[in-house]
């Protein structure tokens, strides 16, 4: 393998680690979540993070279909 094949395929490994990291920890959801926002309500500004994270959880709470108890 040259360095050249070395690089992109450490490049790749990097960057699928850091998409996997962003999906669960939820950065991406709050970043689509902002561009939405911004797409349809550009007259209102975004909601911070902590806002955003209170509305998902308050969304989950109010719209569980599968739970046990």
């Amino acid at each position: 393998m040259t360095a050249a094949r070395v690089r992109r395929a450490v490049r790749r490994v990097v960057r699928g680690v850091r998409w996997y990291l962003r999906e669960i920890s939820g950065d991406a959801a709050y970043e689509r979540h902002c561009l939405r926002h911004r797409r349809e309500r550009p007259d209102h500004p975004a909601p911070t993070r902590r806002a955003y994270e209170r509305l998902r959880r308050d969304h989950r709470e109010h719209t569980a279909s599968s739970r046990c108890c």
